[in-house]
């Protein structure tokens, strides 16, 4: 407890999933949070729920004048910020009206993929960087990219594409930084299959629900979907103190996926 007493972190995407499992683990660490997302219902409760130290703001992450309003914000609040959070973001399925393969994946999909994802994580970095500078603040950026951003997804052209280019920024945003003499760490991290409400669709109920998860885990060494309270143990340690040697870091939460190929039969 406590090990990010007096820091001021935003997070992206804050409303449901990792973003929230994320948010509640930084204000019990004791960081004052800033809750963003679209969805303004839902950060205005989850704000309400934590209490003292949980402020919600509606952004867009796609839009350039609203981080620069929001972070007009947070420097006359606050007169600092210590952590970024990146984690807004879209797999361009949810409302997809055609195929996101690389052969078919229209232009429209692929820009509005890239828009929320790359181009968000891209302006959230920018204009914390801005921030930090002026305040003089030390910070942490930590960049959600994804199990897609090191290996292709024919399915998902464009996620795959902008998950991948934030793995990229960011090692540019951290050796920009290093150049720069800045405080300021950035890391991104590659969660594979973590169960957060948007597999709930895809996994059905009852049986059939259980022989979906078996078909989801089957290519993992350790059998089950992640945990977003371990994608938020990961986050709480970049956001510390404790990471401050860790830069330009990319870490995977996958349960050994990525490794390599394995025999899901040996220890039968």
């Amino acid at each position: 407890m406590g090990r990010l007493n007096a820091k001021v972190i935003i997070i992206t995407g804050a409303a449901r999933g990792i973003g929230e499992g994320v948010a509640r683990a930084y204000h019990t660490e004791g960081a004052t949070v800033i809750l963003t997302d679209i969805l303004v219902d839902e950060i205005n409760a989850l704000a309400k729920e934590l209490g003292e130290r949980a402020f919600a703001y509606e952004l867009d992450v796609s839009k350039e004048g609203q981080w620069q309003d929001l972070m007009g914000w947070v420097e006359s609040k606050f007169g600092r910020l210590n952590g970024l959070f990146n984690n807004a973001g879209i797999t361009g399925l949810e409302a997809a009206t055609g195929p996101h393969d690389p052969e078919n994946v229209s232009l429209e999909d692929w820009h509005r993929v890239h828009a929320v994802n790359l181009d968000g994580t891209f302006l959230g970095c920018k204009h914390a960087i801005q921030l930090m500078r002026r305040t003089q603040s030390a910070g942490s950026i930590v960049n959600m990219s994804s199990r897609s951003g090191l290996v292709g997804i024919p399915g998902a052209a464009a996620y795959a594409s902008s998950k991948a280019a934030i793995r990229n920024h960011t090692k540019t945003v951290a050796l920009y930084c290093a150049q720069e003499g800045l405080p300021i760490r950035c890391n991104s991290i590659h969660p594979a299959a973590i169960m957060t409400p948007i597999w709930e669709p895809m996994l059905g109920e009852g049986a059939q629900r259980e022989e979906n998860i078996k078909k989801i885990v089957a290519d993992c060494p350790m059998h089950r979907f992640g945990e977003v309270s371990e994608v938020a143990a990961v986050c709480v340690l970049l956001a510390s103190d404790e990471a401050n040697y860790m830069n330009a870091s990319e870490i995977t939460i996958d349960g050994g996926v990525l490794a390599g190929s394995f025999n899901a039969n040996a220890g039968d």
